[in-house]
């Protein structure tokens, strides 16, 4: 009579294990994925909700026929036009170093006039400003420049609305 052993050879065990390890990485690598999706899509969503509400104060400001009052809304803080703050929103702060404040953070700068975004997988993120990596928006007044100078004139220039934009251009990466 013959007797099974019934335990794994060791090439058996080897080829399992590298089996698992394989799946294990691809896990990681699309949970990764998944993570800066998730923190791309929710940065725009807010930086997409803010452009809502300016769009509102403008409609709002052509309604009552206050127009002329949008040039003073540049470089004010758009989160200041939000019923609820995001959670993840620091306030106003004045010359805050971005390098002692936690990433994955919204801050207004008062000092620069500026909505700061801190990004969280820095290594998906390129453009933007450096050290720490980040995305600075701003509230800029839309106008026709009708006479070239590159400056609101309230005689000369007619005024289109007010829009959120990124100071620096940026992008997201999946690898």
């Amino acid at each position: 009579m013959r007797r099974c052993n019934g335990g794994f050879s060791l090439l058996e065990l080897v080829i399992v294990i590298v089996i698992i390890s394989v799946l294990l990485v691809l896990a990681i690598s699309r949970l990764l994925s998944l993570m800066v999706d998730a923190e791309r899509v929710t940065m725009e969503s807010v930086a997409g909700t803010l452009r809502s509400a300016i769009g509102m104060k403008v409609a709002e400001s052509i309604v009552k026929s206050k127009v002329a009052e949008l040039p003073a809304f540049e470089g004010s803080n758009p989160m200041a036009l939000l019923a609820e703050t995001p959670r993840n929103y620091l306030g106003e702060l004045d010359g805050a170093d971005p390098a002692r404040l936690e990433d994955g953070n919204w801050y207004y700068d008062k000092r620069d006039k500026t909505l700061v975004y801190l990004v969280r997988n820095k290594g998906f993120f390129t453009g933007g400003q450096p050290k720490p990596p980040r995305a600075r928006f701003a509230v800029r007044l839309v106008y026709s420049d009708r006479n070239g100078n590159g400056v609101f004139d309230a005689g000369a220039d007619e005024i289109q609305g007010l829009r959120l934009g990124p100071m620096e251009p940026y992008s997201w990466s999946r690898e």
